[in-house]
């Protein structure tokens, strides 16, 4: 099972993105598990997982969220498809970097 992190200020748009990556992973038929959480808490967390994403909100941090997460793939999701929450467009994005 991939383990995805949603990274953000305070989590509130971030765990509605996360609800529909998890309806566009059932509908798919893949197996994830997902969480959001504000940057202060990642912190713990970002070598346990198979990609950080960043909300756009925070794409700033990228440099350093990646220099704290090793040979964990970072990146930024779209401001778009997080604009409009497109679960399925950063659910397919995250995959294909991580090769899922």
């Amino acid at each position: 099972m991939k383990k995805i992190l949603l990274v953000c200020n305070a989590g509130m748009s971030t765990s509605m993105l996360v609800k529909r990556m998890l309806k566009a992973a059932d509908e798919i038929g893949v197996q994830v598990e997902i969480e959001a959480k504000p940057l202060a808490v990642a912190k713990k967390e970002i070598g346990e997982v198979d990609i950080v994403l960043l909300g756009p909100q925070i794409r700033y941090e990228l440099d350093n969220v990646k220099k704290m997460a090793g040979a964990t793939p970072v990146e930024a999701i779209n401001m778009k498809d997080y604009g409009i929450m497109d679960g399925k467009k950063v659910l397919e994005h995250a995959l294909q970097a991580i090769g899922g």
